[in-house]
């Protein structure tokens, strides 16, 4: 298992960069103060992972709370991605320009190609492979990429994605996908590991819970990292943000980890990656 500590930690990529394992995710924060407090606020508070996309629409913001933060540039492990509809060679690498420049910095930690669009993602991911070896990303990888969809792009690839950003959660687990990647050294990372709010309601987390003496959050980020999973929880409060973090004085029991891995029902809360139309 790998080493969990403290909101400093990280997991490595096979490239030798360290990924923090606990970031902030910005998805459906507004691009306005929202965001900017939100991002300021887990940097100031020790974070050091943020997370966002172009689609997102708030990448100004981002980088915003980046500067009013304080914390210098180079401590901070910034990813962004790629959209659908700027996918291919030279629009991906207008595309990148134009995301540097909303955000304020002269390159990215982390670069995913949002979807696997069918035609179109091979050649995006030249267009990265082109940016990492020019050194404008420290690594790059993939979002919403089933098997089926790394090994297509692994025939090809000149470089082996760095990560593998997915929908994770008690009832999307997808072992053996997460299986596949750590043989290909391919860090797994989750996004909406609360399921959009709907983890709260289970009994079985709330059970949990009690156990742990633990919110559900809390629980259910010690279960992603336990697992070697990378966590961008979203958050726009400052409560919760910090709430968040409070994960690093317990430990789930193999058998507690194992009961929630049993939960898999193929349940999505967001879109199908081998069925999707944007």
């Amino acid at each position: 298992m790998k080493t969990i500590s403290d909101l400093t930690g990280s997991f490595k990529l096979h490239n030798g960069v360290e990924m923090p394992y606990l970031g902030l995710g910005t998805y459906q924060s507004d691009n306005d103060q929202e965001v900017i407090d939100a991002v300021a606020n887990a940097l100031q508070l020790g974070y050091r992972h943020i997370d966002t996309a172009s689609i997102y629409g708030n990448e100004e913001g981002v980088g915003k709370g980046i500067r009013n933060s304080g914390v210098d540039r180079s401590e901070i492990f910034l990813v962004s991605k790629v959209w659908n509809v700027d996918q291919g060679y030279e629009s991906t690498l207008k595309a990148f320009e134009e995301s540097l420049e909303r955000l304020d910095t002269d390159y990215l930690d982390l670069y995913l190609i949002h979807w696997p669009v069918g035609n179109k993602y091979k050649d995006t991911w030249r267009a990265l492979e082109k940016l990492y070896k020019e050194k404008r990303i420290r690594a790059i990888g993939v979002s919403n990429f089933m098997q089926h969809h790394l090994e297509d792009l692994l025939a090809d690839a000149e470089v082996v994605p760095m990560v593998n950003q997915m929908e994770f959660h008690p009832y999307v687990v997808q072992q053996e996908l997460i299986d596949f990647c750590v043989s290909k050294e391919i860090q797994y990372e989750s996004w909406s590991p609360f399921m959009q709010g709907k983890v709260f309601g289970l009994d079985i987390c709330k059970e949990l819970s009690a156990k742990y003496n633990k919110s559900v959050a809390q629980v259910i980020l010690r279960y992603n990292l336990q697992k070697g999973i990378v966590a961008i929880p979203k958050s726009a409060k400052k409560e919760r943000i910090i709430s968040n973090t409070d994960i690093f004085d317990f430990e789930l029991s193999m058998e507690d980890i194992a009961f929630l891995d049993g939960l898999d029902r193929g349940e999505r809360i967001g879109p199908d990656p081998n069925n999707f139309d944007f």
